[in-house]
């Protein structure tokens, strides 16, 4: 049995401080973001703070500030012989 370290808030958290990395390293606004994205300011603001989002608005947002290929890929890896990501890091540093 494999053992689980990771849970639903860490993930959460993980994308969270993900997107809001590249969302500054753009030098966006979260009005900004929400004007490309069509995700409210508000909920862009509570997502960076508490990870919690839609999963439509997720990758409304992950679509504005990376590949969304990158999130796809990982729902087709297992029946392309692509190696599963070990930890969410991997994800985030596109290791895969």
């Amino acid at each position: 049995m494999r053992i689980q370290l990771l849970d639903d808030t860490d993930i959460q958290q993980a994308f969270a401080g993900h997107l809001r990395r590249l969302r500054e390293q753009e030098k966006m606004s979260r009005e900004a973001l929400a004007q490309r994205s069509s995700v409210p300011a508000a909920t862009i603001k509570k997502f960076e703070l508490t990870g919690q989002i839609s999963f439509r608005q997720l990758l409304l947002l992950w679509q504005s500030l990376d590949n969304l290929q990158r999130l796809f890929d990982l729902t087709v890896a297992e029946k392309t012989g692509q190696r599963i990501p070990a930890s969410i890091d991997e994800v985030l540093n596109d290791e895969l």
